[in-house]
């Protein structure tokens, strides 16, 4: 197994003892030392972004990887069907950088729709998406099988959007989610992180828009996976602030009769004046709640590496054994001693917390 560091790692207790020809790493799905399975597998196709968002990256963006690094679409397919057939994945999101500046995603899209799990249904595939070229390529993604798209959208003023993103991109933003709904990509879902002093007076604004327009809005604490290392709990607007705000103006009930397992979005109810349902709205607390304990998930950077969280300070690398001849059992082996050694959980309230080197668009969401 080769591992790539991204700094200090955290120290392991009893880490794997033995590579991928291990015994345990021969069959079966992936599982951790801890008892979870990940089934959800997050798959980055590019470390590019057409945004500049001010808490992901600089105004110059970043050094992008080289194009050779990046995974071919027909390396990316088999990864992720070696994922499905072997590891027992049954879901696929693909996420960035922002995944619709790759050419060939539908191409992706297709090949890895038309794959089957272990119980013989559809891989569940899905986008995360800034929503720029969202308008125009929708048709044709819901045709290769997407199901559905998460778009980031911090808020409704396009001026706001503009000194956020450094982009003037707030309708296209817009068109690009009408154009998902248009499309058949539901549920569509809306993204949106409060920054304090930026836009953290818009929660019960967002809520009111994403209700009229039939979106799924879930809002989500920043994370400290910024590329300037400023990231300051303290100022970081939590879930508990949510919460709050939004119940100043609407009534609110927790999902009645759902756990929330390895989902990330604590979701409630929101009822009109003679308590009817009219939507609902998800806070992904993965700072102050964080749901480790129930995670589910596996990651695939753009250049190839396993992650088995998104706050990792180590990989493996499955690229330059793909591009050695590796067989898929081997791949698959090796990609299941990874996952063996995933830790607990991230701890973010650790004092010893250590921030990945890796910012946001080079992991992937």
């Amino acid at each position: 197994m080769t591992t790539v560091d991204l700094g200090v790692p955290r120290v392991r207790s009893a880490p794997p003892s033995a590579g991928p020809a291990d015994p345990r790493f021969t069959t079966g799905p992936l599982r951790d030392r801890h008892g979870r399975v990940a089934r959800d597998l997050r798959v980055s196709l590019t470390d590019r972004c057409n945004l500049r968002c001010h808490y992901c990256m600089p105004p110059e963006g970043l050094p992008w990887l080289a194009s050779d690094d990046v995974l071919s679409d027909a390396e990316v397919v088999r990864l992720i069907e070696v994922a499905v057939r072997d590891l027992g994945v049954h879901e696929v999101r693909f996420t960035g950088g922002e995944p619709l500046l790759r050419k060939g995603l539908e191409d992706v899209v297709a090949a890895v729709s038309r794959l089957r799990t272990d119980g013989g249904d559809p891989v569940r595939t899905s986008l995360t998406t800034n929503g720029i070229g969202l308008e125009r390529r929708a048709p044709a993604l819901a045709a290769a099988g997407l199901t559905r798209v998460n778009v980031s959208l911090d808020t409704l003023r396009a001026d706001r959007f503009a000194g956020i993103t450094r982009r003037d991109r707030h309708a296209d933003v817009l068109a690009g989610l009408a154009a998902a709904t248009a499309a058949g990509l539901a549920p569509v879902k809306v993204n949106a992180v409060l920054l304090r002093g930026t836009n953290d007076d818009e929660a019960a604004d967002l809520l009111r828009w994403a209700l009229e327009a039939g979106y799924r809005l879930r809002f989500i604490e920043q994370m400290p996976l910024d590329p300037h290392g400023t990231w300051d709990r303290a100022q970081m607007v939590t879930a508990e602030e949510v919460l709050a705000a939004l119940q100043e103006e609407f009534t609110l009930v927790p999902r009645p009769g759902t756990a929330r397992g390895s989902a990330p979005a604590e979701t409630w109810d929101v009822l009109d004046a003679a308590g009817g349902r009219r939507g609902d709205v998800g806070i992904i607390a993965s700072v102050t709640r964080p749901f480790c304990g129930d995670c589910d998930r596996t990651r695939l950077t753009a250049d190839g590496q396993v992650r088995t969280c998104l706050f990792s300070t180590s990989e493996t690398d499955l690229r330059t054994a793909l591009r050695g001849g590796a067989d898929d059992a081997t791949l698959a082996a090796t990609w299941r001693a990874a996952m063996w050694g995933k830790l607990p959980g991230h701890d973010i309230d650790d004092p010893g917390f250590l921030h990945p080197t890796r910012p946001m668009s080079a992991i992937g969401g």
